[in-house]
């Protein structure tokens, strides 16, 4: 019988590749998802349950329906922005939510979650590459509120003896190899999203904040890193708190940092079209920098990117985008 996994926000783009990488490794992956962002074309893996982290009668239902043997914890507000001008939102869906879930996991005996965090909780580090060590100092509520569960995390691991493995992802980016599914935001914030559409004409223009960073180009640099690589992370964490029964944290990423312009040109190089530009002031608060020192995920989760080149990345993303339309491989 396959071990049936709970995954929250499984109708998302990281949860569907998820979802997908699951099924091949002989789970069975149920998708819990309110649909505020996710798309239930998405789910083609397994069952699809309609619901919200914020009802807890309805995740007793779940629990109780599919006896989870764990948890994956995609569902989250992740726009930075809004966050900081709607923080409550942040705080009651982000964290009072994980609390919901992990009560219904404690009531159910089901005592392993993978936790789907971010480099955010680390603010502007000051040393790069970053790695688990770097000290975690979130400048907006989003961060703040994945830093939050991972405190949580940690004292419903000690006191109840639920374990989790924390994954902090840097910039996830890229589309299923096949052409089924992808990345679909409305709003889109994404780089490479924003990139692609403005070289297929779907927006005039691409907007680039910041052309003067301390960098060999002038634009930020970020560590991109495959969906598909992350949603292969998720299923070796997975198998590790089987293996082992200890709690854990991970920094997903290449260790290979890509600007702004970099992006752009392969983009222009993919689709053989300019791309419009409009450069703008920096942001505050955006690094110019955030690489990760992936060395304790590829040691100890035996994990390695294989989508993750920039030419791959683009190349799935620019594809997927072409079509539009989420379809069955």
């Amino acid at each position: 019988m396959k071990p049936t996994i709970l995954v929250t926000g499984g109708a998302g783009y990281i949860g569907s590749h998820t979802c997908k990488a699951l099924r091949e490794a002989d789970c069975l992956p149920v998708a819990y998802d309110n649909l505020i962002y996710g798309h239930k074309e998405a789910v083609q893996w397994g069952p699809l349950e309609w619901g919200d982290i914020l009802d807890e009668a309805r995740l007793e239902q779940i629990f109780q329906a599919y006896q989870p043997e764990a948890v994956i914890h995609f569902a989250a507000f992740a726009y930075v922005g809004e966050s900081v001008t709607d923080p409550g939102k942040y705080y009651r869906n982000n964290v009072a939510g994980t609390i919901n879930l992990l009560e219904s996991m404690r009531r159910h005996g089901c005592r392993g979650i993978i936790f789907s965090s971010t480099c955010a909780v680390f603010g502007e580090p000051k040393m790069m590459p970053i790695d688990e060590t770097a000290v975690q100092n979130p400048i907006n509520p989003y961060g703040r509120s994945k830093l939050m569960v991972e405190r949580i995390l940690r004292d419903y691991d000690e006191a109840y003896g639920v374990r989790h493995i924390v994954l902090r992802y840097f910039n996830a980016a890229g589309a299923e190899p096949g052409g089924g599914i992808g990345e679909k935001h409305v709003p889109e914030t994404h780089l490479i999203p924003l990139v692609i559409d403005a070289a297929l004409g779907k927006r005039d223009k691409v907007e680039i904040f910041g052309t003067d960073y301390a960098t060999a180009d002038g634009t930020a640099i970020r560590d991109y890193i495959h969906v598909t690589d992350l949603a292969d992370a998720h299923v070796k964490a997975l198998k590790k708190l089987r293996r082992d029964d200890t709690s854990d944290h991970f920094n997903l990423g290449t260790g290979i940092g890509t600007s702004v312009r970099q992006i752009i040109q392969r983009v222009e190089a993919i689709s053989r079209n300019t791309v419009p530009v409009r450069e703008r002031q920096k942001r505050p608060g955006d690094p110019p920098e955030l690489v990760a020192d992936p060395c304790k995920a590829l040691q100890y989760l035996d994990w390695r990117p294989r989508f993750s080149d920039l030419e791959t990345i683009v190349e799935t993303a620019f594809r997927w985008h072409e079509s539009g339309e989420f379809r069955v491989t």
